[in-house]
């Protein structure tokens, strides 16, 4: 017993050593700048002739990236996801675009929607709608950009427009079996106390139920979305994620190797019972649906699990080992060949390049990490609340 966790001990220090994240932060800036580099030269050489295979290529190349995220939440930190799903939901969810509705309540919760699409095969595929800051990441916001992720200004004026022309320009010319998923926040932001109190003022303004564990769901994003892509989708995904460890984790302790464990509840709504052609339909649609949302992760915090909540435990839908080769790949392909030009360098380098070399070093490790902790903030602002 005391050796195991001499081990959990030792495999935490070696993993939460400086020089370790140092390491992993270059080859993840180095393969994603490259990959986004390939990215930009097909979106100016592919992209104006051939966007069937400009997507093709863009879907690949996106999975290199996304990947490497997952791979520290799966392999890095050992955490995993049991989700919750019908086995039949289950097989259409492999084959179709979709739109999924997450909710928004933890630091990483962004990052268990690519888990789920990566055991699936879909990660590549993945899309979000994000404030427009976020396209202006290197790496991530820039794979964003060229898979055709759809940004938003927060101003509804504007922004229906552009969620319009995106819509429309999705939708053209998408590869046959290469499966999209728009992810959607319709809380629009993270869930604090504050918050939902403040919305369920709102909520009793309208007249509408109160929710326990939710934001109010800002609906007019939604209806147009839905109205853009009911042709070209088969299915909206309810998705709701917990943590039963811990109850609130962060980044920076999957970094280290904190182990989290996690559950989805997910839910199968077929387009045809969606109504796309009725705002006010379509906004009560939105609210039940996060009523009924709501219930669900209640019976989460009566239980510790979605357990019994409904749906059957997904017994096939294990870790996949994609993003652990592609990682060990980007090691060895990138990472062995710098440590070798890296060493050659300090013994030849003076002490003053030598501190110089470690200050760079150190300040690439604080910018990929606030880098990702700004793309794990609310990603889809769709308009203040007072517009609804």
């Amino acid at each position: 017993m005391s050796r195991s966790i001499d081990d959990q001990y030792l495999n935490r220090y070696f993993k939460g050593l400086t020089i370790v994240q140092l390491f992993l932060g270059y080859v993840f800036l180095i393969s994603g700048l490259l990959v986004n580099l390939i990215q930009f030269l097909s979106a100016c050489f592919i992209w104006p002739f051939n966007r069937a295979l400009y997507r093709k290529i863009n879907y690949h190349l996106a999975t290199i990236i996304w990947s490497q995220l997952t791979f520290v939440y799966q392999w890095w930190s050992n955490s995993d996801i049991v989700v919750y799903i019908k086995p039949d939901d289950l097989e259409k969810l492999c084959q179709e675009n979709s739109l999924w509705l997450g909710n928004h309540r933890y630091e990483v919760d962004w990052l268990l929607g690519w888990v789920v699409t990566q055991r699936l095969g879909l990660a590549g595929g993945s899309k979000i709608l994000g404030k427009q800051s976020l396209r202006a990441l290197p790496i991530i916001g820039w794979c964003w950009y060229f898979t055709e992720s759809i940004f938003l200004r927060r101003v509804w004026s504007t922004d229906k427009s552009v969620l319009e022309r995106d819509i429309q320009q999705l939708v053209q010319d998408y590869p046959k079996n290469y499966n999209f998923t728009l992810f959607l926040s319709c809380e629009g932001t993270r869930y604090t106390e504050e918050k939902r109190l403040e919305s369920m003022k709102i909520a009793r303004e309208k007249g509408l139920p109160e929710l326990q564990h939710h934001i109010l769901p800002r609906t007019k994003g939604f209806v147009l979305i839905i109205k853009g892509l009911h042709k070209h989708i088969t299915a909206v995904y309810d998705m709701t994620v917990a943590f039963q460890t811990p109850k609130q984790p962060e980044l920076s302790n999957l970094l280290i190797g904190h182990q989290c464990q996690a559950e989805a509840f997910i839910r199968r709504i077929p387009i045809a019972e969606v109504p796309y052609d009725d705002e006010k339909k379509a906004a009560e649609f939105i609210h039940k649906l996060f009523q009924e949302k709501d219930k669900t992760f209640d019976y989460f915090v009566q239980h510790g699990t979605f357990d019994g909540a409904g749906n059957p435990k997904a017994v096939n839908l294990k870790r996949k080992k994609q993003d652990l080769i592609i990682e060990l790949a980007c090691l060895l392909l990138i990472g062995l060949p710098s440590i070798y030009l890296s060493i050659k360098f300090l013994l030849f380098a003076s002490i003053f390049t030598q501190i110089i070399f470690f200050i760079i070093g150190i300040a690439g490790i604080v910018g990929i990490r606030l880098m990702i902790k700004t793309a794990s903030r609310p990603k889809l602002p769709l308009n203040s609340t007072k517009e609804e």
